[in-house]
């Protein structure tokens, strides 16, 4: 089982001293989560909370994750970093591979790619891209980037793109994970053919055997059964020994531990050291026994 904080919508100048505090804590992973901006009319909802509300990210210091993971990657050693999750769609492939191989080689390959739809119109509408088929369009860019990734020349000609034969240099000297988020059948569907691991968003709790019981039952389908796989999973038993190791049983690879709520519409009010307080306190309470 490896261990990762979440921390988010902060201070900025907390990021480095926390990802420190972290890695020296014991952790073995740092999430970065991904937002482009807020528009000042909208009827969305957020699919990941009760109430669908999304004022919880107005006035939010929100960095960009391929920005800020090189900065913490160099005050760091061990720390893994993964972006919970980028949206993928509204984004151009060539571009985003090359983001993405020159993160995991500042990195040191210590760079998981999680990556997910934008589930709000206003991303696609201000980005140029199109809302319809998001999906299909998000399943060859994966492939592109993957491609791209390996190293070495690299063609794509498929519905939505048209890649002549190009290279990127430098690329990763180990391959790039890339982890798929969303509840979704067709999301968990993507995880299991096209994805190294599948991330939970926190909602929907009771329905977590669930979803890895169908991630097993499609990945078997697809003929990855036996294939290495992440599952990344926020979940209240992550917080005591005995609920880490049920969650261990039930093929959980990453739990996901945060020490706040990030969905509050108030800014956030915890110092530092108080938050360094609650990475030792759970280092104390659980990473450490549960490593024995």
């Amino acid at each position: 089982m490896r261990f990762t904080y979440a921390e988010t919508m902060i201070d900025p100048s907390m990021y480095a001293p926390l990802a420190q505090a972290a890695e020296e804590a014991g952790f073995d992973s740092m999430v970065i989560p991904d937002s482009i901006c807020y528009p000042q009319e909208s009827d969305s909802t957020y699919p990941y909370v009760e109430d669908g509300n999304r004022e919880f990210l107005e006035d939010k210091p929100f960095l960009e994750p391929f920005s800020i993971i090189p900065y913490l990657g160099a005050v760091t050693e061990r720390l893994r970093f993964t972006t919970f999750v980028v949206k993928l769609p509204i984004r151009q492939p060539v571009l985003v591979a090359k983001q993405a191989s020159s993160v995991a080689v500042l990195t040191d390959n210590r760079f998981v790619f999680g990556v997910g739809l934008s589930p709000w119109p206003e991303d696609y509408a201000l980005t140029g891209t199109q809302w319809e088929r998001r999906g299909r369009r998000m399943d060859e860019m994966i492939e592109i980037i993957r491609g791209l990734n390996a190293g070495g020349w690299f063609e794509y000609h498929g519905e939505f793109y048209d890649v002549p034969s190009i290279k990127i240099t430098p690329t990763p000297s180990a391959p790039l994970p890339i982890v798929i988020g969303g509840h979704a059948d067709a999301a968990l569907r993507r995880a299991a053919r096209l994805g190294d691991g599948w991330m939970h968003a926190g909602s929907e709790r009771e329905r977590l055997p669930e979803f890895i019981s169908r991630l097993r039952e499609l990945r078997d389908e697809y003929g990855r059964a036996e294939e290495p796989f992440e599952v990344h999973v926020i979940s209240l038993d992550a917080y005591t020994v005995d609920g880490v190791r049920q969650l261990e049983e039930q093929g959980v690879t990453d739990v996901i531990v945060g020490f706040r709520d990030p969905y509050t519409r108030d800014q956030d009010t915890q110092t530092l050291q108080e938050k360094v307080g609650a990475l030792r306190w759970y280092a104390d309470e659980v990473i450490s026994p549960f490593r024995g």
